[in-house]
């Protein structure tokens, strides 16, 4: 294969699993909006609804070391075709929820497919792009920024007009759709053969030094935070900020929006300056608009305030996959990536179900407040990473 047709195949491949990416994250964005009418249709409370995106996140986040070695073993593509199947299924189940225990199986599905997908597309973004790999991550993760924005706009018209069910079935063909044209664009063979999984050494690789621990405490922490802002920013806004529904979807938009175009912008900046140093930045300005976002009760000032969090929380997410996937070996990454984002996103699944009872039991604001402390903490956990590589290179330099 010689270098165009490596570059043309790369970027074809790049827009499968971003637009792959695409179409599953509205489809999981679409549940945000859509919380306030399926919990009075369900009949549930918010903790209820919380503990159930939980489930969701849960599965997502355990699912997401097998995949991650397996793509390593097999091929990607052998994880990522099954992958599209199984969300395929999932999300055909959210169109047919007829309660509580069909909602939670649509959503342990979902969560099962969105695992098989996540980590073996990111580590075939790695193998092709070596040289401009926070680029692309960047621009696979502004798929979520994307299905978020559609998801915005969907959901409006759908609490208008229609069922919360309605928009799951086209998610469901969009993603069969993709799914044939991956297949007739890969080069990869497929195969399948018995293997074991060496969790234990990809933990140990990953955790033998205090600040490869620090990094992931931070980033833990990080997608704490997202999980619990995340799926009840819509419902925070509707009773405590008394946005109607459609407002509150928009401003939700708009989170999205401001994502587009911060995710790729950070990546690429990510590859030329310090990955670690800008990660700070963002932590640092996301804690901040979290907190001042509780004091404000006009609509302009909330968006104004929600588009600077979204520029802080939105930074983080392409520079935590690079920087894991830097410190990979080349036949590991696949294995470290899906062992970094299982905590990641175990920390993630726990954040709807804390705002979820904070919100029943205290307030919003107290819940908020717990996450702005969390950026925080994760800001100066990074800060000791970046000093101590400034220190590194003073002590390089001092003996030339």
């Amino acid at each position: 294969m010689n270098v165009n047709d490596h570059d043309r195949y790369a970027t074809r491949m790049l827009a499968a699993v971003s637009l792959g990416w695409a179409v599953l994250q509205f489809g999981r964005m679409l549940l945000s909006p859509l919380l306030p009418a399926i919990i009075t249709d369900l009949g549930i409370t918010e903790a209820t609804a919380g503990v159930a995106l939980a489930a969701f996140q849960i599965v997502y986040a355990i699912t997401q070391y097998p995949s991650g070695e397996l793509s390593d073993r097999w091929t990607r593509a052998t994880v990522i075709v099954p992958a599209f199947a199984v969300l395929v299924i999932g999300f055909a189940l959210f169109g047919i929820v007829g309660g509580l225990g069909m909602f939670v199986l649509a959503a342990v599905v979902t969560g099962v497919g969105k695992g098989l997908f996540s980590i073996p597309s990111r580590a075939l973004l790695s193998d092709l792009f070596t040289t401009n790999r926070g680029r692309a991550l960047g621009i696979y993760a502004a798929g979520t920024d994307v299905g978020g924005i559609a998801a915005a706009g969907v959901a409006t018209v759908t609490v208008t007009y229609a069922s919360w069910r309605t928009p799951f079935f086209p998610v469901a063909i969009l993603l069969g759709i993709l799914a044939m044209w991956y297949v007739l664009m890969n080069r990869e063979r497929y195969m399948i053969e018995r293997t074991t999984l060496d969790i234990g050494g990809t933990v140990s690789g990953l955790i033998q030094h205090s600040r490869q621990r620090e990094t992931l405490t931070a980033f833990a922490l990080f997608y704490f935070m997202v999980g619990g802002v995340i799926n009840f920013y819509p419902t925070y806004l509707t009773q405590t900020k008394n946005f109607s529904a459609e407002l509150a979807s928009l401003t939700f938009a708009l989170i999205f929006i401001v994502g587009f175009i911060i995710k790729p912008s950070a990546g690429m900046l990510g590859d030329r300056f310090s990955r670690i140093g800008i990660a700070i930045t963002g932590l640092l300005i996301a804690a901040v608009a979290l907190s001042a976002v509780t004091f404000l009760s006009t609509p302009l000032y909330i968006w104004i305030i929600t588009s600077v969090l979204a520029v802080g929380y939105k930074t983080g997410f392409p520079l935590a996959d690079a920087i894991i996937l830097d410190g990979a070996s080349s036949d590991g990454m696949g294995a470290d990536l899906g062992a970094a984002r299982a905590l990641f996103l175990g920390a993630n699944a726990v954040g709807p179900a804390y705002v979820g009872i904070i919100a029943t039991y205290g307030s919003y604001e107290i819940a908020f407040a717990g996450l702005a402390v969390c950026l925080l903490l994760a800001a100066g956990l990074l800060a000791r990473q970046r000093i101590h590589s400034m220190d590194v290179v003073q002590a390089d330099w001092s003996r030339l």
